[in-house]
């Protein structure tokens, strides 16, 4: 009977409340600030007994000369890193299949995921060190080659392609896993008959493993469009100085700024409900293009 199940299933049923009580508070309802963005927000008088000013907080952003730069930059990052996101671990998977030793293949991996699990935090103060223009490794040996030290972190022109190079760093180990997982997913007896057909490595790479892993990064790249407006708030933040805020400033900085720094609640909130609303169609549309594509379905 239903109810004797659920008796029997108790400790799981209580599991998933408990998670779903934790997005409930959490994700869901921090969503009634969002009447910040159309109030004249002032702390003293509470988030019901603030002037309501319908959108001219939206008309104020777009007002702004920095918010088309800021967007810019946004869409600028998240794609390169979307693009490049998607060749490394794609290229490192191929190479890593090709190798005969597993001790060797499994050393690799660890080593490149490894990364994965360190927070910004820790990983911007050792990139500041390493990039550094007067004592840091990279500029060292450019010094070593004849070539002019650079302040990669405090020049405008540099600061977005050290984003995208760091966080490719950071996130190509983890995946690097999914591609070997779905290239494990082959059958081998299509290189058996590739072999027999006299195929070379090479070609037994471009019309096996190529066309195998194909469905796989069709739905990991379908799935990246919504995080187009997502440039990676802990990376920029970590990284970033008021000197490269023309090429580096993001949405989500510029949010923290005008909402902790300004005081500008309001502004602060609308950007960011801008920001959700626009993440939330492409999600929608990117959700829709992998089940087109690559038959992926949530249930």
């Amino acid at each position: 009977m239903p109810h004797k199940r659920m008796f029997k299933d108790g400790q799981l049923h209580v599991m998933v409340w408990a998670g779903l009580l934790f997005v409930l508070v959490f994700a869901y309802g921090p969503m009634v600030g969002a009447v910040i963005a159309f109030q004249k927000f002032l702390p003293t008088k509470g988030l019901f007994g603030s002037e309501w000013i319908g959108f001219d907080n939206f008309r104020y952003i777009y007002s702004l000369p920095d918010t088309t730069q800021v967007i810019y930059n946004t869409v600028f990052i998240a794609v390169m890193k979307m693009v490049a996101g998607l060749a490394a671990p794609i290229v490192t998977a191929l190479l890593l299949n090709e190798l005969r030793s597993r001790l060797f293949k499994r050393f690799v991996q660890t080593v490149v995921y490894m990364p994965h699990f360190l927070s910004w935090v820790i990983l911007s103060g050792v990139l500041i060190d390493i990039l550094s223009p007067n004592y840091g490794i990279v500029n060292d040996l450019i010094a070593a080659l004849g070539m002019k030290r650079t302040f990669f972190l405090g020049n405008e022109q540099w600061f977005p392609y050290v984003l995208v190079t760091t966080d490719v760093w950071k996130e190509f180990g983890f995946g690097t896993i999914v591609y070997l997982a779905a290239l494990t997913g082959i059958n081998p007896m299509l290189y058996e008959a590739a072999v027999i057909d006299g195929a070379s490595r090479w070609k037994q790479t471009l019309h096996v493993t190529l066309p195998g892993v194909v469905p796989i990064v069709v739905l990991m790249a379908t799935l990246s469009l919504g995080n187009v407006l997502n440039a990676g708030f802990d990376q920029v933040f970590n990284l970033y100085s008021p000197s490269v805020y023309s090429t580096g400033d993001i949405l989500d900085t510029y949010v923290y700024r005008l909402g902790l720094v300004n005081f500008e609640f309001g502004v602060a909130t609308a950007v960011g409900l801008f920001k959700a609303v626009v993440s939330l169609v492409l999600i929608s549309f990117s959700y829709g293009l992998a089940y087109r594509f690559a038959g992926y379905r949530i249930f």
